[in-house]
């Protein structure tokens, strides 16, 4: 069923039993999920050094970084930018109201931001109803230029997508599946954890931990967040192509958005997790030596993903750093940075999603491209999703079949690039003093 066939007041019906359950939060009470031992150390195998240029691209990119933070729709983070589709006005039940200056810091609580959630907001395409719960309010928040002073100049001076939309309805865990599957398995939500602690959203679960999946029939059924389909990691590795993804461990604030902790075997099979699976603490080191492999997927420790509980500028910073690394670096020459938010995490946006399947898209989100082949200063209105970014991938290392019908039909992205022109120096940024908080705060 199509999302012009949902009802808004079966929404309303699921909200209540919904929108406790299916934020990004993990439940407090304690440091590690069942099964995880706190002192746990995770086995990553030595990264290696890559000539990525040994491998024929059919464009001069020879590294792709996907980096994805958390929770903010483009209006959010962009709607005052010139010559941007955003806007400053939102619509709350039917009335017009501003949106307000949001704060670079801390907010009281999560916005809701649950599938059900998303239904109510969109309001059959009225894009009203993000006014949901205690922090409904926040929902109308807007972040100016001295507010993300960084990510704001470099979409000056790089390429800025104002129609670039989730893949699916809802919170992190479908959409994260997108970035690395262009699919989810059907999964349309986070899975429930209401009542137990757990740091996970993946195949090292506790049993009771269940999520909301379509099967076959297009029913909802709630199984094991644990998969087996083909991810991109998959059909680079049949095409040799190196590559690894960079996220929090096990016993840190943010394993929820390790994608491949839901893939079977990878998680399940401790050499290939040990082979691709990298934690984050050692990105920045590992750009200084030298060992990003072609293809790199990065997600953030949770404190520092710009997901709305936490300061939003403590998290730009550590984007700076990252994307200062690939600048001082030799892959800067030929390297492409996909930057974007993997969901809406509550906040207004005043763009209906287009209507493509049962699981999307969801609502916008922005995507910065940062490379020595960027459009200086573009503001592209080619629209893209998620998978867009591996569709860029696909294409680029000439990776066939595609994986679904997601990035089959996605558009490549090739808008943010000019491969004629000379490629541009780099633009390392400083980082901000102004951060308020400590940058690992207690909970």
């Amino acid at each position: 069923m199509s999302r012009r066939g949902l009802l808004v007041t079966a929404a309303v019906a699921a909200f209540a039993l919904a929108a406790a359950a299916c934020t990004d939060r993990a439940t407090t009470g304690g440091s590690a999920s069942p099964g995880i031992s706190a002192t746990e150390t995770v086995t990553s195998s030595p990264a290696q050094t890559v000539d990525a240029s040994g491998f024929p691209t059919t464009t001069p990119i020879k590294h792709v970084v996907f980096l994805i933070k958390e929770n903010r729709t483009f209006d959010n983070l962009f709607g005052t930018f010139p010559g941007a589709n955003g806007a400053s006005v939102g619509m709350d039940h039917g009335v017009q109201r501003p949106l307000t200056r949001g704060t670079d810091g801390r907010i009281p609580g999560d916005i809701p931001h649950c599938y059900w959630c998303s239904i109510l907001a969109w309001d059959n395409g009225a894009m009203d109803g993000f006014n949901q719960g205690p922090t409904g309010d926040w929902a109308y928040t807007q972040l100016h230029q001295d507010q993300l002073p960084n990510y704001w100049h470099w979409a000056e001076h790089n390429v800025l997508f104002d129609d670039v939309f989730a893949a699916a309805w809802g919170p992190s865990f479908p959409n994260h599946l997108y970035t690395i599957a262009a699919q989810s398995g059907g999964a349309r939500d986070n899975p429930r954890r209401t009542g137990f602690f757990s740091n996970t959203f993946g195949c090292d679960a506790p049993p009771q931990q269940k999520v909301q999946v379509y099967d076959s029939e297009g029913n909802v059924v709630m199984v094991p967040p644990c998969f087996s389909f083909e991810t991109e990691g998959d059909l680079l590795t049949k095409h040799k192509i190196p590559w690894a993804y960079y996220g929090a461990t096990p016993i840190q604030r943010g394993y929820i958005f390790s994608a491949y902790s839901a893939i079977s075997r990878y998680r399940n099979h401790p050499a290939r997790w040990a082979k691709y699976m990298r934690p984050v603490d050692n990105v920045v080191r590992d750009i200084h030596r030298n060992v990003l492999p072609p293809v790199t997927w990065i997600t953030p420790r949770f404190e520092l993903s710009e997901h709305p509980e936490y300061s939003f500028c403590h998290g730009e910073n550590w984007t700076t750093q990252v994307v200062d690394a690939i600048m001082r670096s030799p892959m800067w020459k030929n390297t492409a940075i996909f930057i974007t938010w993997d969901d809406y995490g509550g906040f207004y946006d005043h763009v209906p999603p287009p209507d493509i399947d049962r699981m999307g898209f969801g609502f916008r989100v922005p995507m910065l491209v940062i490379s020595p082949y960027a459009v200086d200063g573009k503001v592209s209105h080619e629209q893209g999703e998620l998978s867009s970014v591996l569709r860029f991938i696909e294409d680029n290392w000439s990776l066939r079949p595609y994986l679904t019908q997601r990035d089959r039909g996605a558009t490549p992205m090739l808008s943010a690039f000019d491969f004629s022109q000379s490629p541009r120096p780099p633009d390392p940024l400083p980082l901000r003093t102004d951060c308020m908080g400590p940058k690992f705060p207690k909970t």
